[in-house]
């Protein structure tokens, strides 16, 4: 009896002992790498439905990437800012030479200025303008810069444009509103926008939106066909990922004064305007995106709603009418401050202050280092005094960093590249097939 038993116990062991063995063999041999990954799990792939979206695969992340492109990260960037820090962002300077000069560097690196303007003396080729981008950006993220420069250009097209002899013949918004074609305008400021990439730049102080029959800056004198083709102006520039800037708030089409040279008042009641001058702006404010542009404000007086001041240092016409009124949430900048119509009667010391405190976000200086150190300097002091809150500028340094984070990626132009693109005969055959339509 005794020995039946212990038959049966040597018998169960050893049949534990052979389950055991079994599954550790079973477990090496699916853990390694003998057995192809595929054969572990079959999957079946599920036919793609034609009308979804094909999702694109995600971009690594430039190191240089903020961590988070959302409001939350935005106020975390905002937090980190020195008061000169932030006074640097509500800035937008231009310089002279075709290379970064001192004062260029000392902005960008000491200041920390947000933004560059270029104008012909900055441009001789496109591969240089490439170069001279990448400089700038480089010059901005190794001085501790959390986000990349705005570079910015008047390319309006016919009179105003930029390195006219060698970027791809733009027409001017005159021609333009005389063809009245949506397509025409829209491919246009898409070329257009797809060379200034290629260089470097990514915002564009362009379509004007003043009524004029005799400007040949002017789409016209019609409001609403203004508004429909400033708006395919704006969506081509978008989609070559180039922001483009209404202007010039509330609109100097019955201006017969250059503001470059002297200031001057429009004598035309708010009702009158509002049917008129500034209904394109209205309607593009009201169906359109506030991220997709900037506003830039003239620095013509506006009677109507501002006895005193021009528009561009006016809280009743950016705060009130802009920011109220018409619900405009974007960034508003400034036309250049170095032009006769306010350099005249302010000094640039309370030039930049009255801007800031009347709602403006970005001051634009577009020529002289004095100038530009004399109204950065002041807006610090004003800021460390309380002459103006710190409250005041986060809230235009936020709408700035919130948009470079959406808007203004750090990648580098390619000089050669952009040797290719701007200027191309394919892009030039385009155009002109476009306004011969």
């Amino acid at each position: 009896m005794m020995n039946r038993k212990k038959s049966w116990i040597v018998f169960i062991v050893c049949l534990s002992a052979a389950l055991l063995i079994s599954l550790l063999v079973i477990n090496q041999q699916s853990s390694s790498g003998d057995v192809p990954a595929e054969e572990h799990v079959k999957t079946e792939k599920v036919p793609a439905d034609k009308n979804m979206p094909v999702s694109k695969e995600t971009p690594a992340v430039d190191p240089s990437t903020p961590k988070s492109s959302g409001a939350e990260n935005a106020k975390e960037l905002l937090a980190d800012m020195t008061i000169e820090e932030k006074v640097g962002q509500l800035m937008m300077v231009g310089f002279h030479g075709t290379e970064k000069n001192k004062n260029a560097a000392e902005f960008i690196e000491n200041r920390k200025v947000g933004g560059i303007i270029y104008f012909d003396r900055n441009m001789s080729s496109p591969g240089q303008v490439a170069k001279l981008s990448n400089s700038l950006q480089l010059s901005a993220k190794s001085s501790g810069h959390t986000l990349p420069l705005m570079i910015a250009v008047d390319q309006e097209g016919g009179s105003v444009t930029r390195m006219k002899d060698q970027v791809s013949p733009l027409p001017s918004q005159q021609e333009l509103g005389k063809i009245g074609s949506s397509q025409a305008v829209r491919e246009t400021a898409r070329i257009n926008g797809r060379e200034l990439k290629a260089m470097g730049i990514n915002v564009n102080f362009a379509p004007v939106l003043d009524l004029s029959s005799t400007n040949s800056r002017s789409l016209g004198t019609d409001p609403e066909k203004t508004y429909q083709l400033s708006k395919e102006a704006v969506a081509g520039l978008n989609v070559s990922n180039i922001t483009g800037a209404l202007k010039h708030f509330p609109g100097h089409g019955r201006s017969k004064v250059d503001p470059h040279k002297d200031t001057s008042s429009v004598q035309a009641g708010q009702s009158e305007l509002e049917g008129s001058d500034l209904y394109p702006f209205k309607e593009m404010i009201q169906n359109s995106p506030s991220s997709q542009y900037f506003v830039m404000v003239t620095h013509i007086k506006y009677p109507a709603y501002d006895q005193d001041k021009p528009a561009s240092l006016s809280k009743p016409i950016i705060t009130d009418l802009l920011r109220q009124k018409l619900g405009y949430n974007g960034i508003v900048v400034t036309d250049d401050m170095e032009m006769g119509a306010v350099n005249k009667y302010y000094s640039y010391s309370d030039m930049g202050v009255e801007a800031i405190k009347a709602g403006v976000d970005l001051l634009l200086v577009c020529h002289d280092y004095k100038n530009q150190t004399e109204m950065y300097d002041r807006l610090v002091k004003a800021v460390k005094t309380g002459e103006i809150s710190e409250e005041r500028i986060d809230k235009s340094v936020l709408r700035i960093i919130s948009h470079k984070l959406a808007h203004t990626k750090p990648a580098q132009a390619d000089p050669q590249e952009a040797e290719k693109v701007v200027g191309s005969k394919e892009s030039s055959d385009a155009i002109e097939q476009y306004i011969k339509k």
